[in-house]
């Protein structure tokens, strides 16, 4: 999607990790570390609370702060340089997805929604939910409420993955993290079990829903505004909706295992099937309503 020229994207919305940000184990423990980079090193939008042995809770929250060296994207002022660097271009989708959860979650849920941390970093990073490295790709970690990202991450989206590219790829990476933030205050992660693996696992259900809920942004962006009544975005295009369906099936995960090891094991999933995961960004994108993303509602021969 491109951005509007005019749209205001200044302020701090996202943080970038400075070299004095500390990379030991965070609050609540790292837990299963070298499992999680084992997991979702090849998978799209991992929870690093799944597989995080410490028990981590809700008191987590509170006990932990960004570390020293943060900087804010304050170079990021308008439309314009979304259209033109990385950086400013996740600083925007993040306003852009606050507007639309804004109004979405309360008229739709019936609950407020509560803004999520967004970090940018390079090669390592401190989360709540323990050290981690660009290895384990984009994820959210339930305990700080944060999305943590490197970008180089896009390169290998395509590279490595085989997806399409293009900025609303990029986009519909940083609305599947924050799809798991919206999971995160419906109660959904807390209620359902993260453990199994298959199709038609809870597991994958999860990761769905999370796609579904970045369909829906992708529908409704063109309506969020900055505070001068500005639109963040203009109208995708059909080519701009097939890049974003094109990562989805690149972190398929019968396309990562045909791809890294030319067998496909589906009781081992934990994100869905590539076909999987563009149906559910699609039905996000068509319906555009949290009912419509239940992805635990259907049958498995319904996902």
């Amino acid at each position: 999607m491109t951005f509007n020229k005019d749209a205001d994207i200044s302020g701090n919305r996202v943080r970038r990790a400075g070299a004095g940000r500390a990379t030991g184990v965070a609050v609540g423990g790292v837990g299963g570390i070298g499992l999680l980079i084992l997991l979702v090193v090849q998978l799209l939008g991992g929870n690093a609370q799944d597989i995080d042995l410490s028990g981590l809770t809700g008191t987590n929250q509170a006990e932990y702060a960004p570390g020293e060296g943060e900087e804010s994207l304050v170079d990021c002022l308008d439309g314009a340089d979304a259209n033109e660097r990385v950086e400013c271009r996740m600083q925007a989708t993040a306003l852009s997805l606050d507007a639309f959860w804004e109004t979405t979650l309360p008229d739709q849920a019936g609950i407020p929604y509560e803004l999520p941390g967004f970090e940018l970093f390079t090669a390592q990073v401190s989360t709540a939910c323990g050290a981690a490295t660009s290895a384990v790709g984009p994820f959210y970690c339930p305990p700080d409420r944060t999305v943590y990202l490197d970008t180089s991450f896009f390169a290998e989206l395509s590279g490595k993955f085989g997806a399409e590219g293009g900025p609303l790829g990029e986009l519909y990476v940083v609305a599947h993290e924050f799809g798991h933030h919206i999971q995160n205050q419906l109660g959904t992660m807390d209620a359902v079990n993260r453990t199994g693996t298959g199709p038609t696992s809870d597991a994958v259900r999860l990761e769905l829903q999370a796609d579904c809920y970045a369909g829906m942004w992708v529908r409704g962006a063109v309506e969020t505004k900055d505070a001068n009544g500005n639109s963040y975005l203009l109208a995708p295009t059909q080519q701009e909706v097939e890049q974003a369906l094109s990562a989805a099936a690149a972190v398929g995960d019968d396309h990562i295992q045909e791809t890294f090891s030319g067998q496909v094991q589906p009781d081992t999933w934990t994100h869905g099937s590539s076909v999987q995961r563009q149906n559910w960004f699609v039905t996000g994108y068509n319906e555009g309503t949290l009912t419509a993303c239940d992805t635990f509602a259907v049958s498995g021969d319904q996902l």
